[in-house]
């Protein structure tokens, strides 16, 4: 077992949803989903043109400049972390929830070049001395990993809104070990009425007797409440203390829920 039921994540840190206002992907948030409660937290990892790992969730900088097209100097003279840096802020019984954004040039780059083929050192290393696993949008990803550091779960993350029967056949297909579901998904708030749509409880049974665990991405604190009693092994959430008021049944003192 990956988690101990039910667990929270620190959506890029702990950025968006928190009072102190620190932002998604930095040493500030990940400092902060640790000091509110978090037992994971996630980073976004995208490689730069000189084949270096930095966080940062868009493909972009905030001035427009593409992240794979630039030397990691360039990316950390903006802000960015590198991710050695990020490993150094987290401590090691902190879980590491690594979301692997691959680019376009990743299917034209030199196979120990690829986003992946970097990233792999740092998961053998991880592994050793904390819980981690990788979660992506491309199979390319969770395949690569699977193959060369076995010792590390894979998830995948089907996209926003995605019928759930591909998101738990299509990761039980890969060999991965966790589906990683967006909360809209499920239907329980601002998604529209899918004929056909199962159960939050029935797609977490289907899931665990597939032998996935199901993760819930970015639900609100009372949807996560609702999210753990069907059975969800771990909810990767923006607003880290009140996730964490809400699994106790409680509200988080001077938060805004």
């Amino acid at each position: 077992m990956i988690f101990h039921a039910p667990e929270v994540i620190g959506h890029r840190g702990a950025g968006r949803g928190t009072v102190n206002g620190a932002l998604e992907n930095t040493a500030a948030s990940f400092r902060a989903a640790v000091a509110d409660g978090a037992s994971w937290v996630e980073i976004d990892v995208r490689r730069s043109a000189d084949g270096v790992l930095v966080i940062h969730h868009d493909a972009a900088l905030p001035d427009g400049r593409v992240i794979v097209d630039l030397p990691a100097a360039e990316s950390r003279a903006a802000g960015l972390l590198t991710l050695d840096e990020a490993l150094d802020v987290i401590p090691p019984e902190t879980g590491l929830d690594v979301d692997v954004k691959t680019v376009m040039e990743d299917a034209t780059a030199a196979p120990d070049r690829r986003t992946a083929a970097l990233l792999l050192p740092y998961l053998r290393r991880e592994a050793r001395r904390r819980r981690v696993f990788v979660c992506s949008f491309d199979p390319a990803v969770l395949l690569a990993v699977q193959a060369e550091a076995p010792e590390v779960p894979t998830a995948w993350m089907p996209f926003v809104r995605n019928p759930l029967d591909q998101a738990v056949a299509g990761a039980a297909g890969m060999g991965c070990a966790i589906v990683a579901i967006d909360a809209r998904s499920f239907g329980l708030t601002g998604a529209p009425e899918r004929p056909g749509r199962r159960p939050v409880g029935y797609t977490v049974d289907v899931a665990h007797r597939a032998g996935l665990e199901v993760v819930s991405w970015c639900p609100d604190p009372v949807d996560a409440a609702r999210f753990a009693e069907a059975g969800v092994d771990a909810v990767v959430v923006d607003d880290v203390p009140g996730v964490v008021a809400a699994l106790k049944g409680g509200e988080p003192d001077g938060q805004q829920g």
